[in-house]
């Protein structure tokens, strides 16, 4: 077979493994890997975001933190350290483990990143899905529905998150949350906010949306001071054109296929 023939093979192949407009996802009601679900790296259980797609390929993302091997006041990504890229990454929902493919803090470090808002709010990781489970895959956020692309809020913006730390017992109702954003970061890479139920350890890495629908951010921290119970996001716009910029050039979120319905968390 001719060169040409081979890396055309390869593109066929590579495409097949990600839905496209023709091959739609699997329905909202019925698909069991999606944000919201449980994710287990080394034992460490987080939270998954969006849905993502690059090179043909399916993934799930989660916080890079949750790959962290050290304490969880290591927060700055550019001295703390992770497990490497192919641990695998027990994904609720899914037939077969997935594998860290991007992992945040390991790109800016060895890239020598130095600016010190990307240091401390740069917390995205992409969970590979395998193959076979691609087809269990939808995108929308549970509840909230979307996500309808991808923005930004400015202080007093509403926001909307799915959060499923086990702490909570599998008490599902607890999951969604509604909140406000109180503060932007000086370079725009992180939010504070305050959410009813506050996100607890375990809801790491879980999804935000802004009033729009639009992905948002993602849950990096719990904060003490100087707003108390109030969570950091990055933000995941931000945290894309990263890596975009270093290997993963066609990094796309996927749009949920079901609608964005703002309200009240209960209902």
């Amino acid at each position: 077979m001719s060169r040409r023939l081979l890396a055309a093979a390869a593109t066929v192949a590579a495409m097949a493994l990600a839905p496209t407009a023709a091959h739609a996802w699997a329905p909202a009601s019925s698909a069991t890997v999606h944000p919201g679900v449980q994710v287990f790296t080394d034992g460490a259980q987080c939270t998954a975001n969006f849905v993502f797609t690059s090179g043909g390929k399916t993934y799930l993302g989660q916080a890079a933190h949750c790959s962290g091997t050290g304490s969880s006041t290591d927060t700055d990504g550019c001295t703390s350290g992770s497990l490497p890229i192919g641990t695998p990454v027990d994904v609720t929902g899914a037939s077969a483990p997935g594998k860290l493919a991007y992992n945040s803090w390991l790109t800016m470090q060895a890239n020598g990143e130095g600016d010190e808002e990307t240091c401390a709010y740069n917390d995205l990781a992409l969970i590979e899905l395998d193959p076979a489970d691609v087809a269990k895959v939808n995108p929308s956020i549970p509840k909230w529905g979307g996500p309808t692309g991808v923005g930004t809020a400015a202080s007093l913006g509403s926001v909307y998150s799915y959060g499923n730390s086990e702490l909570r017992g599998g008490i599902t109702q607890l999951s969604p949350k509604l909140g406000k954003v109180v503060q932007v970061s000086d370079g725009g890479w992180s939010y504070s906010l305050y959410t009813l139920t506050p996100g607890i350890p375990g809801d790491s890495g879980s999804a935000f949306l802004n009033a729009d629908g639009q992905a948002l951010g993602i849950l990096s921290t719990v904060a003490i001071a100087p707003l108390p119970l109030s969570n950091g996001v990055g933000d995941v716009g931000r945290e894309i054109a990263y890596a975009k910029a270093h290997g993963f050039s066609d990094l796309t979120l996927v749009k949920g296929t079901e609608p964005f319905k703002a309200g009240l968390p209960i209902g």
